[in-house]
């Protein structure tokens, strides 16, 4: 990890926030040339970034609320990431089965697919037409009661923190100091412009200062906290909340696209290997991003849904593995309905020079980086640079090759973490030497989804997992047991149900 302890240093881009935003930033504008660094407070992809649906995703349910501009950028940005991170962005089929007196019917599924397709320009498999027994063909444990039909199209699926971590690795390699488990505390001011900040790392306690010509705060739902003369303020914030369950009791084959039995609002059931995940929920929230989890209601409203289209489930609390909540940053909160809201971006430059970026998704923060990087290259009063960022692959492709020689080299290194999971000690090796990971949390919440996939989220493995990294990080007994003490919070804050 890099060392700013000395400071002094200055530098054309301060980037705080290590979300998927913040990592695309730092990486475009590393590659035009840039002298970047990036300051995240926790682990990268600790917020939303790593609590999303895992989806890269055209937004064919935009389509419905007239946002038209959004679906071709999503469309286009999918494509691209498929070009570009095919290690981590998979083709996925969705099947949307169609019931009697459904608020979206056979037509209106059909025509807002033909426009999807249309609006792809052919870069995407055509979608097809399902009768209600070729919809059961598919998806045979579908409730069968009022089934007429369905359909199937065509997205792509994610490891969300992997993705948000291969942004931060490319920025580094060309380039950019990136530094973890970091806070700003404050904002440096020059006769009232921005110049840099005051940063306290969080495992070491130690303090110093950053200068940088231009800074963007793509702290997400958090973009008021550096307002000057002013107390800190959040944006407007949409809960979305998921859980997972065995899939063996769901029996999806793919993904479907389901309509809530609830409230209507368009939702997935989603293959993540031995599990299936449901979600998401979407409700205006005033829950802080550090402890914002799934309540009990969340839980109830995903269950009824899946119940509801999978009869034969009985799903219950007890059936839940892992429940979870992020928070989208929206930037705007125009209707009470937080899904009618658009998800494009907002962004915005205060009179101290400061870039505030809010809003945006998964899907498109690649073009929403550049664009950002082109205000921040007109603020240093530079001639617009565009990196090749739809072109250049990012890195990790060589991660599973990389895993399996550790395990050929230690056999202990090859021992699941978990029995019936693939996770070996190898890959926590890899994720510290190669992926920046420097806690049990980086390690087992976002490296490898062990966390998501256990009852007890890892608990179980947090001592025998700090004894693999031990040597590498410099920990000592004292520093061990305090990692597992931390770590043992952290699932706490992130999935407890309540």
């Amino acid at each position: 990890m890099a060392d700013l302890s000395g400071g002094g240093e200055k530098f054309d881009l301060l980037v705080i926030g290590g979300g998927i935003t913040g990592c695309g930033v730092a990486r475009d504008a590393s590659m035009r040339g840039l002298k970047v660094v990036l300051v995240e407070r926790d682990d990268f992809a600790s917020g939303t970034s790593g609590r999303s649906s895992r989806l890269i995703h055209g937004g064919i349910r935009y389509l419905e609320h007239g946002q038209l501009h959004l679906v071709y950028e999503s469309i286009r940005e999918r494509q691209t990431l498929l070009r570009i991170a095919p290690h981590l962005v998979k083709p996925l089929a969705f099947t949307w089965p169609i019931y009697r007196g459904a608020r979206v019917g056979r037509r209106r599924l059909s025509a807002g697919l033909f426009a999807y397709y249309l609006m792809s320009g052919g870069r995407t498999r055509k979608h097809s037409t399902l009768s209600a027994s070729e919809t059961l063909e598919r998806e045979p444990g579908l409730e069968r009661t009022g089934l007429t039909g369905g359909a199937v199209y065509y997205d792509a699926c994610t490891d969300d923190a992997r993705l948000t971590i291969a942004n931060a690795l490319a920025a580094r390699q060309n380039g950019a100091t990136v530094v973890s488990h970091a806070r700003v505390t404050e904002i440096l001011r020059e006769a009232g412009k921005a110049v840099g900040a005051v940063m306290s790392h969080q495992l070491s306690e130690v303090t110093n200062s950053i200068r940088a010509r231009v800074i963007v705060n793509a702290t997400g739902v958090w973009t008021g906290q550096f307002d000057a003369g002013k107390a800190p303020r959040r944006g407007h914030g949409s809960k979305g909340a998921h859980i997972s369950v065995p899939r063996t009791r769901v029996g999806n084959r793919d993904a479907l696209t389901l309509i809530s039995p609830v409230d209507g609002r368009v939702m997935f059931c989603l293959p993540a290997g031995s599990q299936a995940i449901i979600g998401t929920t979407d409700d205006w929230t005033e829950e802080s991003p550090e402890s914002v989890h799934a309540s009990v209601a969340d839980v109830d409203y995903l269950l009824r849904a899946a119940n509801a289209y999978f009869p034969d489930a009985h799903l219950t609390r007890a059936d839940v593995v892992s429940a979870w909540a992020g928070i989208r940053p929206l930037a705007t909160a125009a209707s009470s309905n937080p899904t009618a809201v658009s998800r494009e971006h907002s962004i915005v430059s205060d009179g101290s020079g400061m870039i505030h970026v809010t809003g945006g998704k998964l899907t498109t923060y690649r073009s929403m980086a550049a664009e950002i990087v082109d205000q921040v290259q007109k603020s240093l009063g530079e001639d617009l640079d565009r990196a090749p960022t739809d072109s250049v692959e990012l890195p990790g492709a060589e991660r599973d090759a990389e895993i399996a020689r550790l395990q050929r080299e230690d056999a202990r290194l090859a021992d699941p973490l978990v029995p019936g999971l693939p996770h070996t000690g190898a890959h926590l090796v890899y994720g510290v030497s190669k992926e920046m990971a420097q806690t049990l949390s980086d390690l087992l919440i976002r490296r490898v989804h062990l966390a998501f996939e256990t009852l007890d989220h890892g608990a179980s493995v947090a001592v025998r997992a700090a004894d693999i990294v031990a040597p590498l990080l410099a920990w000592d007994d004292q520093t061990k047991s305090a990692r597992v003490r931390e770590y043992r919070q952290d699932i706490e804050r992130i999935f407890a149900i309540g």
